[in-house]
């Protein structure tokens, strides 16, 4: 195989990617790798501010393609259901769909309130399954399409604090699993990419603690947090050309942590 074809298996250019999620950390560099790989993309937040409008500035100095915003709260299932029609409005039809966006709160069970079961099994699955059921069968007419749902570690491991959010992040693995059979033949695939611990924001809010950082860290074989970047390159793989034989997968970017 020669350079040009090699490339080729990763140019999006004439595709269009949704990321949910991606005014900040994993989303983000998502959307910007996408739009780098010539995809048009869309952008999503909770609602408009300048981070969102920083990250769209920014993808489209990257790309080569058209880069647009939508926004809705997804903890409502009625601002999730607005997705589809803002996307239609930009005339543009999502071939990719990043399901990136979620919730989590470091809280243990025996606290936990029942809004916060809702809003976390919401926004990590509840939209997850709303705008896989909206733009999935435009996909597969078209007979191509790609889903990326965005796990967690904490499927593979739950941590004590996270016990709702770790649920939310399996069960998505599990649809994720059962869509992938079912779409396969219709050239869509859905795959579940697993971050392991991730230098972003949120996170690393979190691992100011000394002593939580060092005992992270020593749950990791690479002996080092992930970056983003390595994230958006793994997606890149999946929404590409590249990755068209891959489907069901639960592909874990851990540094081993996961073993």
């Amino acid at each position: 195989m020669n350079e040009k074809a090699t490339a080729g298996l990763f140019d999006l250019t004439g595709r269009t990617a949704l990321v949910t999620g991606s005014s900040r950390g994993i989303g983000r560099e998502i959307a910007l790798t996408l739009a780098q790989a010539g995809a048009t993309v869309i952008l999503h937040g909770t609602a408009d501010s300048p981070k969102l409008r920083e990250a769209v500035d920014q993808a489209a100095r990257l790309g080569g393609g058209h880069v647009e915003c939508v926004t809705a709260d997804l903890t409502s299932p009625e601002a999730c259901a607005t997705l589809p029609g803002q996307c239609g409005k930009l005339g543009l039809t999502v071939d990719i769909l990043v399901l990136n966006a979620s919730v989590q709160n470091y809280v243990k069970i025996e606290t936990f309130t029942d809004a916060e079961f809702r809003r976390e099994f919401q926004v990590n699955l509840g939209a997850a399954f709303q705008l896989i059921q909206a733009f999935a069968p435009a996909m597969r007419e078209r007979k191509w399409g790609r889903i990326v749902t965005i796990g967690s570690i904490n499927q593979l491991r739950p941590a004590a604090r996270l016990s709702i959010y770790s649920t939310t992040k399996a069960a998505l693995a599990n649809l994720t699993a059962n869509l992938a059979k079912s779409f396969a033949a219709d050239n869509v695939t859905v795959n579940n990419l697993v971050p392991g611990v991730i230098l972003t924001d949120r996170n690393e809010a979190a691992l100011r603690d000394d002593a939580l950082r060092t005992t992270v860290l020593g749950e990791i074989p690479a002996g080092r947090f992930g970056t983003t970047d390595e994230l958006a390159g793994a997606a890149l793989l999946l929404c590409s050309d590249a990755g068209s034989y891959i489907t069901g997968a639960e592909l874990p970017v851990t540094g081993g942590m996961h073993l």
